[in-house]
């Protein structure tokens, strides 16, 4: 051991650290440091230290005009002493959430990501929201600043969830603060609603508006995420239009996204125009012969159209970090606005108390006239005794004792003020004050009732223009594969055993993109599932390849192989739904010298028939025979099949194609998201052949056919209804011609066959719409009026109305007076609405506004 050594131990063994120790200590001081004092807020106000100071400052400077932001970022470094920019940023953050700042200049745009102009340009003030529920200085704890120089506030007293309100993002040593904002109108609603005893649902509202799926929120708490998309319109089959863009992203990020994604071939667009002025408009023109939907379902796969957002609530409680769930965080808010509201309460009641104390203090001082008995006495002490004396009789009267210090205060009462003394008028002040004591006290006596009180006087007064503006709903799960665009060429090496979209001097295969998954079987009847590249080795001898679709059920493989050990041909059909990528699978019963015979990919479930040969020295009589693969049932893909013959087999042939043993398709629509589906989810439409098509009519009173491809999507904004077409259904409609000004019924069939073209069947004026329409049969059509303020229902057969003309008529004109509103209702209903004739009607559905009333 070196002399170092024993001085090190020694200096250990006198007190002092290891270098190391001290890193640790002083590591875990600035990390505790950091996040309380920096990056995560405090649940008393929601506000991190950088923004209660420059909020302090500006109170401090307000004088109810705008302030240079410079001139604030000066103020605020007395408190803040970190620098000018983290105060400039941090307001420039507060003012565009545009709650606690009143801005004027150019202080930039979230949604664009433009920055505000230079501090000494813009201006600010804070906004009357703020000075009602932010400051109280009786109600504010104080701490020195920094320097000893100034005072600023622990926290402020605010009687709002800001901190749900504005939502917070920060970053901290070992852990990090995410919360999402959520809706003003519906933070102050839960709060009501919790005090009285409601529990309250909160999900998160964004300032870029656009559309959220909360399915998996969990309440905000950690481990809950939220899917958020852009708004996507089709305003032409050329031409998509955003119009809100995801909360988390700037214009001109997501129309980065959209360009590499075309760049690299996942999309198909021929241009993005940004057209983004006061509101969002990003235009995407389609390249010809691309799908809207398909391109939409792409946007949302490929590009940030669609963003995660994981909240992970960590705030301040005690100086120690807590991870709460967004109703947990309401309820603490709630529970202190209540407690502030009652300290408010309590501090206004005691400076009642002290004041009709005086003031009947200085009332019996001036009428019982005890000024004069003073006039004699030669020394203060002697004054004070007497009229402490006088006041004697006076004593049992007042809620507290009366101490020299009120004494003092009656000597300094001026004789201006006693000779003009008003008994009445003082009776009526002290009238006022008891009367607004009274009101504290039930005030506090009823303490919930007053913080809703305040809950619904601050909605009232600050709530307009503050309605959500996220749309909720839940979003369908989109396949990228099913939507990417064809970008490559998939080829083949039978015999190396290679495929992928590189080896351009082989067998080509088929077009597809660059993130699909390649099926391959070999001749020995193994199978396995790849990711496409340009070159990967799959085996040698294939003798089928083709791109993968998982839990395609439709697709079906035929097989007839020789089993190697018995000598046994088998046959069978089965699926391939879902497999583990780059693992090699037997298609036979996997013994050594199996060996394929036959083999067919049918993407409908094809069953066709095969020539069976077998060799001549066989024993069976029959040599060659047909054998029928609708015979076998579709099983998964490790059954070992049936008994096609137990003699050599020489060869088998394909002969006949066959019919689809899987009959039609059941096609279900989610009215929710607006999309086709096969499992089960929404309204049955029918089950479909291959030429089958659905009728979608629109609200702005137009017809659509379409396929029914999954990557279809019907608006349910905008779809009135949806059905499985039938070149015999005849669609009954009312609308109204905003030019005439009157409604007209029609009764029509669709003529046309164009696929995925709109076809406007009412009048195409300003001011036209699309009252009611139908594909049911028979109807009676009820007519709701109102003459005189006199409501009647006329209800008549629709087909006495109107005939059966052609999608283009006109319709029969309905000559009615003080139309209110127009139904289509089943005829076996006629009865009924024949006994609602000319009483009130309260039209549940298609009400018509006052201006289009006759």
């Amino acid at each position: 051991m070196d002399g170092n050594e024993e001085n090190l131990i020694s200096a250990k063994a006198g007190g002092i650290e290891h270098v190391e120790d001290m890193f640790k200590k002083w590591f875990l001081d600035y990390a505790s440091y950091v996040n309380l004092d920096r990056a995560i807020p405090s649940i008393e106000d929601g506000l991190k230290p950088v923004q209660r100071r420059t909020l302090h400052a500006m109170d401090d400077m307000d004088d109810g005009r705008y302030n240079k932001v410079a001139n604030i970022i000066g103020q605020t470094m007395q408190y803040h002493p970190h620098g000018d920019a983290s105060i400039g940023d941090a307001l420039v953050l507060l003012g565009q959430k545009d709650l606690l700042i009143d801005c004027q200049g150019n202080w930039g745009d979230f949604r664009t990501g433009d920055s505000a102009a230079a501090a000494r340009y813009i201006e600010a003030r804070l906004s009357k929201f703020a000075k009602e529920v932010v400051f109280n200085p009786k109600t504010t704890k104080w701490q020195l600043s920094y320097d000893g120089r100034k005072k600023e506030p622990i926290f402020l007293p605010v009687k709002f969830p800001l901190l749900l309100a504005q939502g917070v993002e920060g970053i901290g040593l070992g852990m990090n603060t995410k919360i999402l904002p959520h809706n003003f109108c519906e933070l102050l609603e839960a709060s009501i609603d919790l005090l009285s005893g409601k529990e309250p649902n909160l999900m998160p509202d964004f300032p870029t508006s656009g559309q959220v799926d909360v399915t998996n929120y969990k309440g905000g708490a950690r481990g809950g995420k939220v899917r958020i998309r852009a708004k996507i319109e089709e305003l032409d089959k050329k031409t998509l239009v955003i119009r809100d863009i995801p909360f988390g992203i700037t214009t001109g990020g997501l129309i980065e996204t959209i360009i590499k994604a075309n760049d690299a071939g996942k999309i198909k667009i021929k241009k993005v125009i940004d057209n983004t002025a006061k509101d969002v408009e990003i235009q995407i023109q389609l390249v010809p012969g691309v799908s809207p939907d398909v391109t939409i379902d792409a946007l949302y796969a490929f590009t940030s159209c669609e963003l995660s957002a994981s909240p992970n609530a960590c705030i301040i409680i005690d100086d120690k970090p807590h991870f709460l769930s967004v109703n947990e965080i309401l309820k603490i808010c709630t529970e202190q606005t209540s407690a502030l509201l009652k300290l408010e309460l309590e501090i206004l009641k005691a400076e009642l108390l002290e004041k009709l104390f005086y003031s009947s203090l200085e009332k019996i001082f001036i009428e019982e006239r005890i000024y004069r008995d003073i006039e004699t006495c030669t020394t203060f002490e002697s004054i004070i005794q007497t009229i402490d004396l006088g006041l004697t009789p006076f004593k049992p009267q007042f809620y507290r004792d009366i101490t020299e210090e009120d004494i003092v205060r009656l000597t300094e009462i001026r004789i201006k003020r006693i000779s003009m003394f008003d008994a009445f008028k003082a009776d009526e002040l002290m009238r006022g004050m008891e009367a607004d004591l009274e009101e504290t006290e039930n005030h506090l006596a009823n303490l919930k009732a007053y913080a809703t009180r305040y809950y619904r006087d601050l909605l009232k007064k600050y709530g307009k223009g503050r309605e959500r503006k996220t749309e909720i709903r839940p979003f369908d799960t989109i396949q990228a594969t099913a939507v990417a665009a064809i970008n490559q060429k998939l080829y083949v090496n039978r015999d190396e055993g290679f495929v992928g979209f590189g080896l351009k001097k082989d067998e080509f295969v088929i077009d597809c993109s660059d993130i699909d998954e390649v099926i391959v079987f070999r001749k020995d009847g193994s199978y396995k599932i790849v990711q496409i590249d340009e070159k990967v080795f799959v085996g040698k001898d294939i003798t089928y390849v083709a791109i993968f679709r998982r839990n395609d059920e439709r697709m079906v493989y035929n097989l007839a192989y020789l089993d190697g050990e018995s000598g046994v041909v088998y046959a069978k059909r089965f699926h391939v739904v879902g497999v583990t990528r780059d693992k090699e699978y037997p298609s036979t019963k996997g013994t050594k010298s199996s060996r394929v015979l036959y083999f067919s990919a049918n993407p409908n479930g094809e069953a066709e028939k095969v020539s069976v040969q077998l060799t001549p020295g066989t024993k069976a009589k029959i040599k060659v025979f047909d054998y029928d693969f609708s015979n076998l049932d579709i099983k998964n893909r490790s059954a070992q099949g049936n008994i096609l013959t137990k003699y050599a087999v020489r060869k088998i042939t394909f002969k006949e194609a066959g019919f689809s043993t899987l009959g039609s398709i059941s096609i279900f629509h989610d009215d929710v998201v607006g999309k086709l589906n096969t499992d089960g989810r929404g309204t049955l439409l029918g089950n479909f052949k291959e030429d089958d098509l659905i009728i979608n009519i629109l609200k702005d009173g137009s017809y659509e056919l379409t396929d029914f491809q999954l990557t279809n999507r019907y608006e349910p904004s905008t779809s009135v209804l949806l059905a499985k077409f039938d070149p015999e259904m005849v669609i009954s409609a009312v609308y109204y011609d905003g030019e005439a000004k009157v409604y007209y019924a029609k009764r029509f069939k669709i003529e046309t066959t164009t696929v995925h073209k709109k076809f406007a069947f009412i009048a195409v004026s300003k001011g036209s719409f699309l009252a009611t329409a139908s594909m049911d049969s028979p109807l009676n059509l009820v007519v709701n009026t109102l003459i005189n303020k006199e409501k009647k229902a006329i209800t008549l057969p629709l087909e006495d109305v109107v005939e059966i003309r052609g999608w283009k008529a006109q319709g029969s004109k309905l000559n009615f007076l003080g139309i209110t509103s127009v139904e289509l209702g089943h005829a076996e209903d006629k009865a009924e609405a024949k006994a609602n004739t000319d009483t009130d009607t309260d039209a549940s559905t298609d009400v018509l506004p006052d201006s289009h009333a006759q």
